[in-house]
């Protein structure tokens, strides 16, 4: 297990809030802590290097890097829909209600790869940014928004990818990191067409809704099952409090052992 190579680098987590509005939002959130905490106990350094705020809740997405020896690696099995079922406070009748957030991760990649960009096909945009919860408001446009058109080496087609960075206060600093998401990204993009090569694989882009979940948070019964593995615990708690390593091996097992 966790021989490819590049299953040893760090990983890039993009979460984003789906079907279900502001539950969804607020979803999206735990699942951000739930990330965090994991990274935590494995004595990784985690950085959030984009964060919008939910409309009256949560979030609506959050971009972090999280550095540490496989990280990709392990990480690579939360890549897909979560759906989170409950007794909702948002709800003034205490309806159970379902909602959805999508999980992306990519590697994180360093100098050691040479990634091809073409500088005609980059533009910037630059934005003022602040931190998460609406703190540290720049008066200055810090923020960047990278666009980079490209021709997707999976599909063949016309293509664009928007990178947000807000993390550093200084522009510069920014745009560095978007570009290392950018390479992360299009790094992505060559390993899925590698492995499209040897089976049909998932485009990743699926629906954030019913019928393409890969796990289900299910906190009234206290289960949270994961559809790929069937693997499953009644510890709900413990899960949202980052201990996912379970399912993570359960993934490498079915998958890759």
């Amino acid at each position: 297990m966790l021989s490819k190579e590049e299953d040893k680098f760090g990983a890039v987590i993009k979460i984003v809030a789906g079907a279900g509005g502001t539950e969804a939002q607020d979803w999206a959130e735990m699942l951000f802590r739930m990330y965090q905490r994991w990274a935590e106990r494995q004595g990784y350094k985690l950085e959030v290097t984009n964060y919008q705020d939910g409309d009256e809740a949560g979030i609506k997405t959050v971009t972090m890097q999280i550095e540490g020896e496989m990280a990709y690696g392990y990480l690579k099995s939360e890549n897909g829909v979560h759906r989170l079922v409950r007794v909702s406070p948002f709800n003034a009748q205490g309806k159970r209600m379902t909602s959805f957030t999508s999980v992306f991760v990519v590697p994180l990649v360093d100098d050691t790869i040479d990634i091809e960009i073409n500088p005609g096909n980059l533009s910037w945009d630059t934005f003022r940014s602040g931190g998460a919860g609406g703190q540290n408001v720049n008066k200055v446009e810090t923020g960047v928004r990278l666009h980079y058109k490209f021709t997707n080496p999976v599909t063949g087609e016309p293509d664009e990818i928007i990178i947000e960075n807000t993390e550093s206060r200084s522009q510069f600093g920014n745009k560095d990191n978007a570009m290392r998401l950018l390479k992360s990204q299009l790094y992505e993009l060559e390993l899925e067409k590698r492995r499209a090569a040897v089976a049909k694989v998932e485009a990743g882009k699926r629906k954030i809704e019913w019928g393409s979940q890969i796990r289900s948070y299910v906190f009234d019964d206290r289960r949270v099952k994961d559809h790929r593995t069937n693997y499953q615990t009644s510890n709900v708690n413990a899960v949202m409090d980052g201990d996912i390593d379970a399912f993570i091996k359960a993934y490498l097992m079915e998958f890759e052992g």
